[in-house]
């Protein structure tokens, strides 16, 4: 049944807001259904015959006509609607985080997203991802930290960066350590064709050991060259020796020596008298990272030593002394940019012992 229809008086202005929104090529559909079906009940056509010109349903012509005879021009817009209520909120949000905050379920290394979806139980597996995307939750990315306990961090630390960014004058700053146990393996390599065509750079699985190597290295921090030589053995007879050939190639100079806290580094008070112009300064506990040899063992490591195959030990000796020699070509020093290296706990921080 349709309802009685309302009498509809327009202004000069709103007839003129109307017809301007009738003329205009942008207005959306609907607007212009709405324009022209109340000027036309403002000329006193009937619902039945406006319905039939505009091409609508009468009860949509009686909607309109009454909607403008109470509320004007704002009467023909849109109310705003309420729309489907979400089926997780902020709680579902909050269940998800607390539960990743406890260990995952016996047997398990880490939370998957449809582990946390069958703890909780109603929630879908794909909301959980969603909500750890936003979030950026990685499940499967580790951190590892070390956390210094050398209750002279910040003295030993600011000793270290001082001789980085203002080394003493006429003086030489060597960053020294070793790599020790370096195999020389053997691996079948080539090229391997797949059944598409590809062809692939590769190397067997299996491999034949022929020895180790340590690699003894003294990194020159103001011009970034290297100084190394290799040993069967990393113990103090073997430090002292390099001490001794890195001390030859810089006869009548004062050094500055960085090292790590490895023991046979230290109680060398014996050795050290016998060379005056050498001076020990030592990284704290569990700080070698400060040492900038290690830097450079990382660029020796990705781009001479991975992927490679020997077939004896003298074979990648000569292979690491080629690279010492080739990078020492171009060889540039590292330039310390960090501001403050300051010892801070973590703040908030959760371990728990299984």
């Amino acid at each position: 049944m349709i309802p009685e229809a309302r009498e509809v008086h327009l202004s000069r202005k709103d007839r003129k807001v109307l017809e301007a929104c009738c003329r205009s090529p942008v207005t959306l559909q609907r607007d212009l259904k709405r324009a022209r079906i109340v000027l036309l009940a403002a000329d006193g056509r009937s619902t039945r015959s406006i319905a039939k010109e505009v091409g609508v349903q009468p009860r949509i012509v009686s909607l309109w006509r009454h909607r403008y005879a109470d509320h004007g021009l704002e009467g023909l817009q849109d109310k705003p609607r309420p729309g489907k209520q979400p089926i997780y909120t902020k709680t579902t949000d909050k269940r998800i985080l607390k539960l990743l905050d406890k260990p995952p379920p016996q047997g398990f290394a880490r939370w998957t997203g449809p582990l946390l979806a069958e703890a909780l139980g109603d929630v879908d597996v794909q909301y959980v991802w969603r909500f750890l995307r936003s979030h950026k939750i990685d499940l499967v990315a580790r951190k590892s930290w070390c956390e210094s306990n050398d209750p002279n961090f910040t003295a030993k630390a600011a000793d270290v960066v001082g001789l980085y960014v203002a080394p003493p004058a006429k003086a030489i700053v060597l960053c020294v350590d070793e790599k020790p146990s370096i195999q020389a393996l053997e691996r079948a390599q080539g090229y391997l064709k797949l059944p598409n065509g590809r062809a692939l750079t590769g190397q067997s699985h299996d491999y034949k050991r022929h020895g180790t190597t340590t690699l003894f290295a003294a990194l020159e921090v103001a011009t970034g060259k290297i100084i190394a030589t290799h040993s069967k053995r990393r113990r103090r007879v073997e430090f002292l020796d390099f001490m001794n050939s890195v001390t030859a190639a810089f006869p009548n100079r004062k050094l500055h020596v960085i090292l790590d806290n490895l023991n046979t580094h230290k109680k060398n008070e014996d050795w050290l008298k016998a060379h005056p112009n050498v001076q020990f300064h030592f990284t704290p506990t569990s700080a070698s990272w400060l040492n900038q040899v290690e830097v450079w063992f990382s660029i020796l490591q990705g781009q001479s030593l991975s992927g490679t195959s020997f077939t004896s030990l003298k074979q990648l000796q000569e292979h690491i002394n080629a690279y010492v020699n080739a990078y020492n070509d171009r060889a540039e020093p590292f330039v310390w940019t960090k501001k403050k290296v300051r010892q801070r706990r973590f703040k908030g921080r959760r371990i728990t012992q299984l």
